[in-house]
């Protein structure tokens, strides 16, 4: 079994592939088109963490036999990323003690905002969560072992929004519209690069495919993999697009990527 992967389980953007009402798009009915909303597992050792909490979540940890949690990061308060977030209370259910979550101040005060039933015990429930802003980077320890956290800010309409980069090996952007220069500096010639790509006509939060490539091609990857993916694409036609670039390719739910 291996003992550091990271694992995207779920690639797919706010409405899922296929939607709520049916509609592939220009999907074909197989697997690697079924894309849950964006949520990421880390395994590092006996380390295990979430990014995000999509509306998929309890179908996410099933499908992927995840059954433990040390702490959760997220990335910003849209809906697709967080409304999973009661899932969190079957962890805390099996091993009574708080989860840390991590995020900006703007982030973890929208939860609290929005559930604030896992934040503030009352008669009915007791509070399962444990709020920490992170301002540059958090260090995870358990049992001797580490991973490193980073924030990487970035620009996605209104909403504070980040990605992370994950012990200098991985950069994690599942939302955007600008990259800043920064941020390009910070993970320039990275191994991986997972990054939005939300779909072929331009969008105002998003980055298409077209941008998708060009930021690639600034940051200069050794890897590159396209995440929150609409039903514009269909996997096997997008990846066959993207042959003539060779260090890019689109994910799907369950794939993993191996750390060092």
């Amino acid at each position: 079994m291996e003992k550091k992967y990271l694992q995207i389980i779920g690639c797919g953007a706010s409405q899922g592939v296929p939607t709520a009402d049916g509609n592939w798009g220009n999907c074909k009915k197989n697997k690697k088109n079924i894309r849950k909303r964006s949520s990421v597992f880390i395994k590092y050792n006996n380390i295990r963490i979430l990014l995000d909490t999509s509306p998929d979540l309890r179908f996410q940890l099933l499908d992927n036999n995840i059954s433990d949690l040390d702490c959760v990061f997220f990335t910003h308060s849209h809906a697709d990323h967080i409304f999973g977030i009661n899932e969190l209370r079957s962890f805390y259910i099996k091993k009574k003690q708080k989860i840390n979550i991590y995020s900006t101040k703007e982030c973890i005060l929208s939860l609290q905002k929005m559930f604030s039933y896992l934040f503030k015990s009352s008669n009915h429930y007791p509070s399962i969560l444990r709020k920490n802003i992170i301002k540059k980077s958090i260090v995870i320890k358990k049992n001797k072992q580490k991973i490193t956290i980073e924030k990487l800010d970035v620009t996605h309409g209104k909403t504070k929004t980040i990605g992370y980069k994950i012990n200098n090996q991985v950069a994690y952007i599942p939302d955007c519209k600008i990259i800043p220069q920064k941020t390009i500096n910070k993970i320039h010639g990275i191994e991986y690069l997972i990054i939005d790509c939300f779909r072929i006509k331009k969008h105002n939060l998003h980055i298409n495919l077209n941008e998708s490539i060009k930021y690639i091609e600034k940051i200069k990857p050794k890897k590159a993999f396209l995440t929150h993916m609409s039903k514009d694409f269909d996997y096997k036609v997008l990846k066959k697009q993207l042959k003539k670039y060779k260090i890019i390719q689109p994910s799907f739910d369950g794939m993993k990527i191996a750390l060092s």
